[in-house]
């Protein structure tokens, strides 16, 4: 039912209005064909292939693979974990190829969690190479340097060359981004003497070219050219338009830092002459640009504005706003060269127009791909949630089933076994309603918790600038995935819950500008993994700490956590150097805020639930205001005693 279901969810998207015409019909077809396919591994082989034959119709129309996420639904039942890898794998590069860089990095995130359950090395090498690739297109090269240097001990063991070329490149280019050019060297020539070992022209070409950027980067220029040429002379081998368009170019930014402006020009000539066979335009608007560049550069304003509007035309066509940002700031410069002021104003308004425009398309961009990741861990939620309710409807069944010839074995004892089963069930309901009492309070409690960090990501994106923006965004996203995790369960091991706890720390720790430190302590005896409390439990507590007395102190706040363990109970003591409850509750009468926490009120009636159904008295918390020897206040003490669980 749950897959007829699905599959009328996306005919429904893509039979919206009629731009789909004839091909849709072939979609639906051979979907209809996947439904009949018995529910195996062959089955998501098969989608996984068609997903990627019809890769491009769905990129085309905007629309999501169906046949990539049935592939998933399907591995999820089967856990089929290589199925799992292939179409988070194949969807991260289809996201990177669309410049959605965070959502290709969370793809291949999950296909490196797949690849290790599937205990694979290869497909684990090459999930995290492409995980690399995707944070180092984000600019963060000390996370992409992690991926592929693990990529490359993995692959250096299973002695796979593919995989051990394209981290050892990959390494190569973030040294290159960060100036580390000697470095970057050693990298891209370790990965040409592989290239050329095992006959890859292609990748021959891409590092000798690698190493021009670096020698030219080290102010090296006849090297940087004399390599340039050697990438040069192997993509003519290999016809490659789009190499020999960028070899030109290379060359042509060379000669112009040597002051050649005749090499330049004649090597930015040739990159315009074969830029009519590539098919990507960028190219051609550079070549332009560089060219126009050059001429006002010897005082030839005239050809030099002829060229950069030449750029500025083709990348209006084209929709390179990045482009239009450098050719507008070009134009500026050459009018303010030739002395005209007011049209050299006008065009670096456009620039500076551009500029704005990629920021903001940029930050939205982020935003709707970082909304897109939460979207796609709620449907991979709820696959799990249905899976998991099958598996305990066949579990009540088989139960059923017991019973029904406990029963009839047992007709003799049928007054005793009904008393004992009446007590039982009653004891069972009553339990069961406690639990349910409990999912409810943290249903609300974990709405609450999402509404005032979507208050604090929306305030800091609005006053910070994109770079920081978009790291919290991550952070946030993170918290989000784990939030939804956890919070399915009863209990979850107490590692979990302090490393959401740490990241939600660092969250509001950069919200309040760094106004308060926090330090986490555990005991040592407390194995953190196989203790069990429930999930969000401590959290509340926290919050309020921070919210009500840490951010009207005037000076350096301290928050401490000190976990202990006694037997089965433990002990988490929340310690603030905050104003105290009793002004807190004065600045709250001020802002005629009257209300009490709803996180704190919810938190309190799990604890009062808890002892319920554990039927102890040792789950409570206790609040105490601390003091100094002159009465005045000093902060804040929750002390929470809960029963814990272990796994073992």
């Amino acid at each position: 039912m749950f897959k007829g279901c699905y599959l009328l969810l996306i005919l429904l998207c893509l039979t919206k209005g009629d731009i789909y015409g004839q091909d849709s019909i072939l979609v639906f077809h051979t979907l209809d064909s996947a439904r009949l396919l018995p529910g195996d591994t062959n089955k998501v082989n098969w989608l996984i292939d068609k997903g990627k034959a019809m890769g491009r119709y769905f990129d085309k129309h905007k629309a999501e693979n169906p046949f990539f996420q049935e592939a998933i639904v399907t591995s999820q039942h089967l856990r089929y974990f290589r199925g799992l890898f292939s179409v988070y794998n194949e969807l991260g590069i289809s996201k990177r190829n669309k410049s959605e860089y965070i959502l290709a990095s969370d793809y291949h995130e999950k296909a490196v969690k797949y690849a290790e359950e599937a205990k694979n090395d290869l497909m684990l090498a090459i999930a995290l190479n492409n995980t690399g690739v995707d944070y180092r297109r984000q600019e963060k090269l000390e996370k992409a340097f992690g991926y592929h240097f693990r990529a490359l001990q993995l692959a250096e063991k299973i002695n796979d060359v593919r995989n051990i070329c394209v981290a050892i490149n990959s390494i190569g280019n973030i040294q290159l981004s960060s100036g580390k050019y000697d470095e970057a060297i050693a990298h891209f020539n370790k990965a040409l003497l592989l290239e050329r070992e095992n006959k890859n022209s292609l990748g021959t070409a891409i590092n000798l070219g690698n190493i021009g950027y670096a020698y030219q980067g080290l102010g090296k220029l006849d090297l940087a050219i004399e390599y340039y040429k050697k990438s040069l002379a192997v993509n003519q081998v290999l016809n490659n338009s789009t190499g020999l368009a960028i070899c030109y170019n290379s060359l042509g930014g060379a000669y112009k830092e040597k002051k050649d402006y005749a090499s330049a020009l004649e090597y930015l000539h040739k990159a315009l002459a074969v830029n009519s066979k590539v098919e990507d335009k960028v190219h051609e608007a550079e070549s332009y640009l560089s060219i126009g560049k050059l001429w006002s550069l010897q005082g030839k304003h005239e050809e030099a504005r002829k060229n950069i509007q030449a750029s500025i035309d083709l990348s209006l066509l084209w929709r390179f706003k990045l482009m239009l940002k450098d050719a507008y700031k070009a134009l500026a410069e050459d009018y303010k060269a030739s002395g005209d002021f007011e049209k050299s104003l006008g065009a670096m308004d456009k620039s500076l127009l551009y500029k704005d425009s990629l920021l903001d398309e940029n930050s939205a961009q982020s935003l709707a791909q970082t909304q897109a990741i939460y979207e796609v861990d709620r449907k991979d939620n709820q696959i799990k949630l249905l899976e998991h309710d099958k598996q305990l409807s066949e579990l009540r069944t088989k139960r059923n089933v017991v019973y029904i010839i406990s029963l009839a074995g047992f007709l003799l004892m049928l007054t005793v076994g009904g008393f004992f089963y009446i007590r039982h069930r009653n004891l069972e309901t009553k339990k069961q309603t406690l639990q349910l009492e409990l999912r409810s309070l943290r249903a609300q409690m974990n709405p609450h918790f999402i509404f005032n960090s979507l208050s604090s990501i929306h305030r800091f994106i609005w006053s910070n600038n994109q770079e920081e923006a978009s790291d919290y965004l991550t952070k946030f996203s993170r918290l989000m995935r784990m939030i939804l995790d956890n919070t399915q369960y009863t209990f979850i091991s107490l590692n979990k819950e302090l490393e959401s706890l740490r990241l939600y720390l660092d969250l509001e720790k950069l919200r309040c500008n760094g106004i308060f430190d926090y330090q986490i302590n555990v005991s040592e005896e407390i194995n953190e993994e196989e203790a069990m409390i429930p999930p969000m439990i401590i959290q509340p507590y926290v919050e309020n700490a921070i919210w009500h007395g840490l951010v009207h102190k005037s000076g350096k706040g301290l928050l401490e956590i000190n976990v202990t363990l006694k037997g089965r109970v433990l002990t988490c003591i929340v310690t603030d150097n905050g104003i105290g409850r009793k002004k807190a509750i004065e600045i709250k009468e001020k802002k005629g805020q009257t209300h009490r926490s709803m996180g704190m009120k919810v938190t309190e009636g799990r604890i009062d639930l808890i002892r319920k159904i554990n039927n102890t008295k040792e789950a409570n918390v206790n609040i105490t205001d601390l003091e100094d020897d002159a009465g005045t206040a000093t902060g804040t003490e929750v002390k929470l005693v809960l029963p814990v669980e272990f796994i073992f």
